[in-house]
C-alpha cells in the first residue's frame, strides 16, 4: 500500500481562499473594500454630507468626552462575520498606535458608521458583527431613516440596548464619553 500525497490547499476553506482574495485585491484609490457575511463589498467614495457628518461627530465626541480619545478613520477591523472598515472608530488615547492595517478590535471604545448606498448591511450585518466583536458602543447615523442610533450592551452576537432619537433630537452618550449628542448640528 503506497501512501497518497495530499496537496495543502485541499485542507483550506472557502474562508480560507475568499480571504486571500480579498487580501490581493487593487481598491482604486479612495473606494473600501470589506469582507460582510462571507461576501465582498465594495464601496465608492463617500459623499460630501457623509463626510461632514462624521466629522461633526468627531468633532462632538473629542470636544466633549469626559476622557482624552483617539479617532481613526478607515481603520480596519476583524470581526468574528468579516473585516470591516467602519467610517470611524473611538478608542482610547494610544489604543490603535501599534495596530497593523487590519486587527482585532481590542480597545475600540465605540464604532461610528453614516448610512450610504447599502444602508441594511450597517443595519443587520455590521450591527451583528460589531456585537460579536464585543465592541462596547455603535453609533449609526441613518440618513434614510432619519435618525441617530446608539447601539450598546453588546451580548450573544447583538446589542442588548437601542437608543434611536430623530435628526434634531438629543443623544445621550454613556460613560466613558458622558455628554449628549446634539444631533441637530450633524446636517445644520
Amino acid at each position: 500500500m503506497t501512501a497518497e500525497i495530499y496537496d495543502a490547499d485541499v485542507w483550506r476553506s472557502p474562508e480560507d481562499d475568499l480571504l486571500d482574495a480579498f487580501l490581493a485585491l487593487d481598491t482604486p484609490q479612495g473606494f473600501k473594500a470589506e469582507i460582510i457575511e462571507g461576501e465582498i463589498i465594495v464601496t465608492p467614495p463617500p459623499n460630501g454630507e457623509h463626510e461632514t457628518v462624521i466629522g461633526r461627530i468627531v468633532q462632538q465626541v473629542c470636544g466633549n468626552s469626559s476622557i482624552r480619545l483617539d479617532f481613526a478613520p478607515g481603520t480596519g477591523v476583524v470581526v468574528p462575520n468579516g473585516r470591516y472598515i467602519p467610517d470611524g472608530t473611538f478608542s482610547a488615547r494610544g489604543a490603535m498606535m501599534a495596530r497593523e492595517s487590519w486587527s482585532k478590535p481590542d480597545g475600540l471604545l465605540m464604532v461610528v458608521e453614516v448610512t450610504s448606498g447599502n444602508p441594511a448591511k450597517d443595519r443587520e450585518s455590521k450591527r451583528k458583527g460589531y456585537a460579536a466583536a464585543e465592541i462596547p458602543l455603535y453609533l449609526l447615523v441613518d440618513r434614510k431613516v432619519g435618525q441617530v442610533v446608539l447601539f450598546s450592551g453588546p451580548a450573544r452576537g447583538d446589542f442588548v440596548t437601542v437608543t434611536a432619537v430623530p435628526f434634531g433630537d438629543p443623544l445621550p452618550l454613556p460613560a466613558p464619553f458622558g455628554f449628549v449628542l446634539d444631533t441637530a448640528d450633524l446636517f445644520e
